[in-house]
């Protein structure tokens, strides 16, 4: 036998203490006692609040009682942060949102104006809120019918209502008084309208002056149960013409410019302020103007006269119509996570409950969208200090529900609205009839709708 040497040995000796002591700590390893379980009492580390980002165009003191409504809402829901970003008027915040798209930089939800809604729906970048409506059975019975009618398209509700208006008359009660005019029997037609402007019109007074805006045109031909486009308003199929040439539309120029011809009439341009300025300073004695400026005018006024308000004038005979929704509503986008979805439809149910809404209507002056908002205490001691806004209430209630008071729908409405405007200025200007101002506006919008129809099919 081989005869092992002293180094080989000394090698052997350690591998085996090397073995040994391997299995000895694989010993000691499986008998040491298991892990101890979590505590499910334990406190756990906190999750971080869902982020929600909305746009609005709530400037000045709507802004400032938007931020209260976001505030409360955040302070009620830790859960969910909202986080309310101005964004400039209505028409700059959609350019934005129009430049946000196909990246995510844009907001979980957008305030977007009522003549918005076409260009919405076809940007295929929006989620409608009928589909939370309908995987929690939201109860909507409560909703306003006529706004909800208007932001409801083949039986779907694409947005939530937020902020909702319409269009009266303001008039000076004491003017009325010293024009021998009953002040709580206001002109309802066109023609009683005309003849009360020449009754005020005296002692450095003009008797009336209407803002040169689109809106106006669209609502009279609502109130006259006129469609200002093809295919019911664009509502049964997408729409192809305008229709502002139409008799609705002719009459009322003539009407309109009538008064400025004979003097009764003040022409201050499209900005709607002027015409509220010149209201209060007594300057005028009838004007226009939005549900939405009603706490503004009256409270402009307070001291000098008593404002009185009463329904849009239209044609003695006018058909059958009404008023359409003014303002915003809510807008869903689809490229934000589902729990960032499921927070923004949360904060927009918060938006349309009774309570917010009541305080919403009596800090704003724009519709409650919801019935039950009425019930509130604070609503009704609201229209124990301005039943003006009574007007506007039952105007609303008694707009007979038909595809022109629903409202048109196309995706040039912006554009349109600054055609007609200019179709105005021409008319009152004496550049054109009436006939002939409507037909060529018709005709540019028409062509504005034919390009965008290619683009979007």
């Amino acid at each position: 036998m081989k005869r092992i040497g002293k180094r080989s040995f000394t090698l052997m000796l350690l591998a085996c203490m090397m073995i040994l002591s391997s299995a000895c700590g694989s010993k000691t390893l499986s008998n040491a006692p298991e892990p101890v379980a979590a505590d499910p009492s334990a406190p756990s580390t906190p999750k971080e609040p869902v982020k929600v980002v909305w746009w609005h165009s709530m400037s000045g003191e709507l802004g400032t009682v938007a931020d209260k409504l976001v505030s409360d809402f955040n302070a009620e829901h830790p859960e969910i942060q909202v986080e309310g970003v101005f964004q400039g008027t209505y028409d700059e915040s959609l350019n934005k949102l129009k430049a946000s798209l196909g990246s995510d930089s844009g907001p979980a939800m957008i305030q977007v104006y009522e003549i918005g809604s076409r260009f919405m729906m076809d940007t295929k970048a929006i989620k409608p809120v009928q589909d939370f409506i309908d995987a929690e059975q939201y109860d909507l019975s409560a909703l306003e019918p006529n706004i909800k009618n208007y932001y409801t398209f083949d039986d779907k509700l694409y947005s939530m209502p937020f902020n909702s208006s319409n269009p009266i008359l303001y008039y000076n009660k004491d003017a009325f008084i010293a024009a021998g005019l009953d002040p709580e029997n206001p002109p309802k037609t066109y023609e009683e309208v005309a003849e009360a402007a020449k009754k005020l019109t005296k002692d450095g007074q003009t008797g009336a002056s209407f803002a040169i805006y689109g809106w106006f045109m669209e609502q009279f031909f609502a109130n006259q149960g006129a469609e200002l486009l093809n295919h019911g308003n664009g509502r049964s199929a997408l729409s192809t013409a305008s229709q502002v040439n139409m008799e609705a539309g002719v009459k009322t120029l003539e009407w309109w410019k009538g008064m400025l011809d004979n003097k009764s009439l003040l022409n201050l341009g499209r900005k709607t302020d002027d015409t509220k300025k010149a209201f209060a300073a007594g300057q005028i004695a009838m004007m226009l103007d939005s549900t939405a400026s009603l706490r503004g005018i009256v409270s402009a006024s307070e001291g000098k006269f008593e404002v009185g308000t009463a329904f849009l004038p239209k044609p003695s005979d006018g058909g059958k119509g009404g008023v359409i929704i003014g303002g915003a509503s809510l807008w869903m986008l689809n490229n934000k996570s589902e729990a960032e979805q499921q927070g923004a439809w949360e904060f927009m149910k918060y938006l349309a409950e009774p309570k917010t809404q009541a305080y919403w209507h009596v800090n704003t002056g724009y519709f409650p969208v919801t019935t039950k908002a009425y019930e509130e205490s604070i609503v009704k001691e609201n229209l124990e200090k301005y039943p003006q806004f009574q007007t506007a209430v039952d105007q609303l209630h008694q707009t007979e529900p038909n595809q022109a008071t629903q409202g048109a729908v196309m995706g040039v409405f912006p554009e349109a609205r600054q055609i007609t405007e200019t179709a105005i200025e021409e008319v009152l200007n004496g550049k054109k009839s009436a006939q002939e101002a409507l037909d060529q506006a018709a005709k540019e919008i028409t062509s504005k709708i034919e390009v965008y129809n290619k683009t979007v099919k």
